[in-house]
């Protein structure tokens, strides 16, 4: 074998015996340095609050689920259980009246339904599809958790309240009354401390502190009454602008969430109603009903708007051939697909994300609604069709 020269070697081992001896000389102001500065290279970092969402990025509760897909339809009283491979109906069993969405629990082990009318909560075992016992729950149009998993919070449209409740047992903590109408779907602040409400029927927003349970806020959309009707809401991926789905004003409200006013609006297509963000969140599929009111009627105009949120642009259109009426749903856990509800035309949809192309139409039951795609990456839910953290 071969060495490098004794000397040079000496010399090498001396410099790193100094070099260790001034590091352990002035250890703790470094390490100081050291933490100030990747705590400041954090801050100027870009946040994306859906970094743990990205594709295939399966809890392990999560990964044991069936790739199913649930379908609550709003006119029968049912949800119709979609194989997401095979694209093939395997049943459809009821829950009760008036089932709205299917939402992940924040601890990803149960799927709930929410029976509007039926004044329940039916939960599904996402391991086998299967469901169990339904809960009594006053008035749940619409179901979400805390970020911190504590409570689970039941949107009593009709009462006009948020309902907190224990996120395990569904047993009612407090009543929040929000003071507007309609109140439908929810989206909450990057710190966890604040939820803000779409309320359909007023045109208007409230603003809740979670940590006090009371509302602090009350925006009004629109340019005057009857201008505005609110639907889904989501968050860019940087968590300082809100999305809001407006199905009147063919379009999504831009909404500052820490200073409460709106910023912007940016024109989609007709009836705009659901926003999810694509895998890596870069982008945001945004569904155009076809209608303005609720009522609707087949074969719409119809379509999907693909919105750059880091830019504001809109990056692509993609029609329902024929016509249809995209509502609710999400994208599967590897990003590629994009499955919706066809609400007025008793149908699911299944998009393309790379190419846009509507690739299947599946029927189902009458006036199918909040879509879930199970399972979908992320360690927690908040609620509704997989708002995925």
């Amino acid at each position: 074998m071969r060495h490098g020269p004794p000397r040079a070697l000496a010399r090498g081992l001396a410099g790193l015996v100094l070099a260790l001896g001034c590091r352990g000389g002035r250890g703790p102001a470094a390490q100081g340095a050291a933490r100030r500065d990747t705590a400041a290279a954090a801050a100027r970092a870009p946040v994306n609050i859906y970094a743990r969402t990205g594709a295939g990025a399966l809890a392990p509760r999560a990964a044991r689920a069936r790739p199913l897909v649930y379908v609550p339809n709003s006119g029968d009283g049912t949800v119709t259980v979609i194989d997401a491979r095979t694209y093939r109906v395997l049943r459809t069993f009821p829950t009760g009246a008036l089932p709205q969405h299917v939402v992940p629990s924040y601890d990803l082990a149960t799927l709930w339904v929410a029976n509007n009318l039926g004044n329940t909560l039916t939960p599904i075992d996402p391991a086998t599809g299967r469901p169990g016992r339904s809960v009594a729950v006053d008035d749940p149009y619409n179901l979400y958790f805390t970020p911190n998993g504590r409570f689970a919070i039941v949107v009593a449209e009709r009462r006009q309240r948020l309902d907190f409740r224990n996120a395990r047992t569904m047993q009612l903590v407090q009543s929040v009354r929000v003071g507007c109408a309609g109140v439908d779907h929810m989206e909450f602040t990057a710190d966890g401390r604040f939820a803000v409400a779409t309320c359909e029927f007023s045109g208007q927003l409230v603003k809740v502190d979670l940590a006090r349970r009371v509302v602090v806020g009350t925006l009004t959309l629109g340019r005057g009454p009857g201008t505005a009707m609110p639907q889904d809401i989501r968050s860019a991926p940087d968590g300082r602008t809100f999305y809001v789905a407006d199905m009147k004003a063919n379009g999504v409200h831009v909404v500052d969430p820490v200073a409460f006013r709106v910023t912007g609006f940016i024109r989609t297509g007709p009836g705009t109603h659901g926003i999810y963000p694509s895998r890596d969140g870069r982008l945001l599929y945004v569904t155009n009903r076809g209608w303005n009111t609720p009522a609707g009627g087949r074969r719409g105009p119809g379509s999907i708007t693909v919105l750059d949120p880091a830019s504001g642009r809109i990056v692509a259109t993609w029609p329902v051939p024929g016509g249809g009426s995209p509502d609710m749903g999400n994208v599967s856990a590897d990003g590629r697909e994009l499955w919706v509800s066809g609400r007025y035309d008793d149908e699911v949809y299944v998009f393309d994300t790379r190419t846009g192309a509507l690739t299947h139409r599946i029927p189902v039951g009458r006036e199918p609604h909040g879509l879930c795609v199970w399972p979908q990456p992320g360690r927690y839910s908040l609620g509704h069709t997989g708002n995925m953290r």
